[in-house]
């Protein structure tokens, strides 16, 4: 297979990626709406417009149907990674929202800003009612596309969550040429610095980390993962099928299979726990198993299609080659040792 010239992937008419029993209709709608992002010269402006559609189509969390969710999720990744990742933090701040009791605008597409980092600080200062916020903030992803975003910001000691508006004057946009990675190339995470913003709280301080959703926003999160893998798994098969494949080629294939089939099998598990009003299992403890197992999957699966396919489609495919490039850098999130660290510490004091 490593002296074959691969070819561009074409439409699929299999497209869904299945998570345990969710909604084929659902799941087929959105993979519709991920080919109709990707048709626009700028699929990332595509993601921006079908965003409200997407979340019309896509249930929240814990609803009942998360399973419909996160395999919408993995279904519009395995099309194209950069509208699942222009479309998840919109999804998942519509959740968050909603869990407050909070109404989001119709018309505004959001993002989650909650990352930390070395050098930056965002404080949240109030005047009676009202609030405004004042600092910096990292890895803010689309930060000069998006209308609304969902912030988090010190509150004394404690960490608030807040809504602003990314148009007001006191928000500054770090230029994105900064970016050096050819991964997520047209989804930049940048600083940006707030000078007097005025906010909405969302929640009590402290509420949005110790809320069982922020467990599930990060699996929803590995379901995106998931989803790029499955794209990449399928431009192998599609190899496969062009030449036939020697014994090696065969076993990397079988590898690649039975890894995503266990990263489906335990999305579906983790799906009827959410879903499960009455579940023991602790839901940060449950998004550590299931992040660190799909991230591991994630992980083999760019390995075995290095190894079976060589370096043709890195070179000369465009669509393999950014599905790859920005795979490697979106499964990063994932803290690898650190949270099997944090996994150990749960087993040890009994919370698994």
């Amino acid at each position: 297979m490593t002296s074959e010239t691969p070819r561009a992937t074409a439409p699929s008419s299999e497209d869904a990626v299945v998570v345990g029993a969710a909604d084929a209709d659902v799941v087929r709608e959105v993979a519709r709406l991920a080919r109709e992002a990707i048709a626009d010269d700028d699929r990332i402006a595509g993601a921006l417009r079908v965003a409200a559609r997407a979340a019309d189509a896509l249930p929240h969390p814990g609803t009942g149907s998360t399973a419909t969710l996160w395999s919408g999720l993995a279904t519009i990744a395995a099309i194209d990674l950069g509208v699942a990742r222009t479309l998840e933090p919109h999804l998942d701040a519509l959740a968050i929202l909603d869990a407050a009791g909070m109404d989001a605008p119709d018309d505004g597409r959001w993002g989650v800003y909650a990352a930390e980092g070395a050098g930056h600080r965002l404080e949240a200062s109030s005047s009676g009612a009202a609030w405004s916020l004042s600092g910096s903030k990292p890895w803010c992803s689309l930060a000069g596309r998006l209308d609304r975003a969902l912030v988090t910001a010190l509150v004394g000691e404690d960490r608030g969550l807040f809504s602003i508006a990314l148009d007001h004057d006191g928000v500054t946009v770090d230029p994105a040429d900064a970016w050096a990675s050819r991964g997520l190339v047209d989804v930049p995470s940048v600083p940006i610095r707030l000078e007097g913003v005025p906010a909405v709280a969302v929640g009590a301080p402290g509420w949005y980390l110790d809320r069982a959703g922020f467990a599930w926003g990060g699996i929803g999160v590995a379901a995106v993962w998931l989803g790029g893998a499955t794209g990449i798994a399928r431009t192998m098969l599609a190899a496969s099928r062009r030449r036939a494949p020697d014994q090696l080629a065969l076993s990397l294939l079988g590898r690649v299979d039975r890894g995503l089939a266990a990263g489906r099998a335990m999305l579906a598990e983790a799906a009827a726990i959410v879903d499960a009003a009455d579940s023991a299992v602790d839901p940060a403890t449950l998004a550590l198993r299931v992040r660190g197992t799909i991230a591991a999957v994630v992980d083999d699966v760019v390995r075995c299609a290095d190894h079976a396919m060589g370096p043709a489609p890195l070179a000369l495919d465009a669509e393999h080659a950014r599905r790859v490039d920005d795979l490697r850098v979106y499964v990063r999130q994932h803290h690898a040792e650190r949270d099997d660290a944090a996994l150990g510490r749960a087993v040890v004091e009994e919370r698994a």
